[in-house]
């Protein structure tokens, strides 16, 4: 994930779809069963603090390892500046961090 999504503050779109794939196979991680679930947390680059913890909804049931998520609820009322995200796969309490964190930067409005 080395791209750098580009995102303008106070916006809630776009939808970003993520394909979650597994290391080993490079295949699809199945995400169909109905206690998965996967969260993208938000921060500003080079610092600790979470600011917002984004739910990503299954594409087509989950199954293709497809996800999506935007940003409403206030997540992009932030200060222009690179920040980057942690996707988190919760299979019914196991929890798997994907290691490569999502990168974006975010841009004044007009």
């Amino acid at each position: 994930m080395a791209d750098v999504i580009r995102l303008v503050k106070g916006n809630s779109k776009p939808d970003i779809i993520l394909t979650l794939t597994d290391d080993g196979t490079g295949g699809a991680i199945d995400l169909s069963a109905a206690t998965t679930t996967v969260t993208v947390k938000f921060r500003k680059q080079n610092t600790t603090t979470v600011l917002s913890t984004i739910n990503a909804n299954k594409v087509s049931g989950g199954a293709t390892g497809q996800v999506q998520f935007d940003f409403a609820g206030g997540v992009l009322n932030v200060d222009a500046g690179m920040y980057e995200g942690e996707v988190n796969i919760d299979f019914n309490g196991s929890l798997q961090t994907v290691y490569d964190l999502i990168k974006f930067r975010v841009r004044d409005n007009f």
